[in-house]
């Protein structure tokens, strides 16, 4: 398939130093509330990229859960390859891809995982098929077949059709602690805006334009 001339410009207003916020998690809230009011599927959905034990990265899309000054979370079965290969790495990134804006932020830094308390509180929150699903997938092991999974999925409902469900131990959150975050606008003639926030040692934030 011949891709190579399928392009289009991008027409949105520029981004300008002077607008932005001086933290860029008041920046991050501006723009995700534009997101949100924006017609997109899935405006909290991010790509979130981590390291192998070998080297190679991993890439996966989830949904953002909460975000903070503390940073981003979103909430994983603990046994998956992402989690995984967390606790061997915690250097982390995130995407969030607003093409319907013509906008893109990317998060740098470093995981950790969430209180147990806090995973508690979001579990409960899930809907009872949700914690239940939770419950019946291994993720990222092979399986034999969807029907088993499916199967295992309808037992568990039957088995919890009354009763409450505690979180499991192997069911959690990942919060993203980040050091740098850019926010990119695309522009005309692919002379796009780019502004990288970085942290410094004593928490402090700085500003600067990138090239594009």
């Amino acid at each position: 398939m011949d891709i190579d001339s399928i392009r289009r410009e991008y027409m949105r207003d520029g981004l300008k130093r002077s607008e932005l916020q001086a933290d860029p998690m008041d920046q991050f809230d501006q723009w995700l509330s534009m997101a949100t009011k924006t017609p997109m599927s899935d405006p909290t959905a991010m790509s979130v990229a981590t390291v192998g034990e070998n080297g190679m990265p991993s890439l996966r899309t989830v949904l953002l859960k909460s975000y903070d000054q503390k940073g981003f979370v979103f909430y994983t079965n603990l046994d998956s390859r992402k989690a995984r290969e967390l606790k061997q790495s915690n250097k982390i990134a995130l995407l969030f891809p607003w093409t319907n804006l013509e906008r893109q932020v990317i998060v740098t830094g470093e995981a950790e995982f969430v209180s147990t308390a806090e995973s508690l509180k979001y579990f409960l929150s899930r809907p009872k098929d949700s914690q239940i699903a939770a419950l019946a997938s291994h993720q990222s092991r092979p399986i034999n077949s969807r029907a088993m999974l499916e199967e295992k999925f309808l037992q568990l409902k039957n088995q919890f059709k009354s009763g409450d469900i505690s979180l499991p131990s192997f069911w959690g959150g990942v919060r993203i602690k980040p050091v740098q975050i850019e926010f990119w606008q695309g522009r005309e003639n692919r002379l796009h805006d780019r502004f990288m926030y970085t942290k410094d040692k004593n928490g402090e934030w700085s500003v600067e334009r990138l090239a594009p």
